[in-house]
């Protein structure tokens, strides 16, 4: 099975900026689509990001939308999660999870693999 380790999280004022990491354990790493999702306490987990397998298409939350990037070093098999001029609503635990699909997906019950989740708090 795939292992997803996110890393990257922290405390950061309003307005600041954090990178988030994901690296997977398996050389298949480069076959799948990578999304990012977010989880606060008592809520839904919502859809951040996704990156196809190539890293040639990417499809973004509106909330997120020109303020986050998701990249992808499929040498490495590292993905990340740029984030800039971060807002209070953006606190929550992120989580990679992979994708064995060529479509990409905004749903979470599309993806097969999920890692423990990094948190980010940000401050007003």
């Amino acid at each position: 099975q795939v292992q997803l380790v996110e890393s990257g999280g922290g405390l950061v004022q309003a307005g600041g900026s954090l990178r988030l990491s994901c690296a997977a354990s398996e050389r298949t790493f480069s076959t799948y689509n990578m999304g990012w999702f977010r989880q606060a306490p008592g809520k839904e987990r919502e859809f951040v990001g996704t990156i196809g397998w190539d890293g040639s298409n990417t499809w973004y939350a509106n909330s997120v939308k020109g303020r986050f990037s998701i990249s992808r070093d499929n040498a490495k098999n590292v993905v990340y999660l740029q984030m800039k001029s971060l807002k209070p609503e953006d606190t929550a635990i992120y989580y990679c999870a992979a994708d064995r699909d060529l479509l990409l997906h905004r749903e979470s019950a599309e993806y097969d693999y999920w890692g423990q989740g990094t948190q980010v708090t940000v401050s007003s």
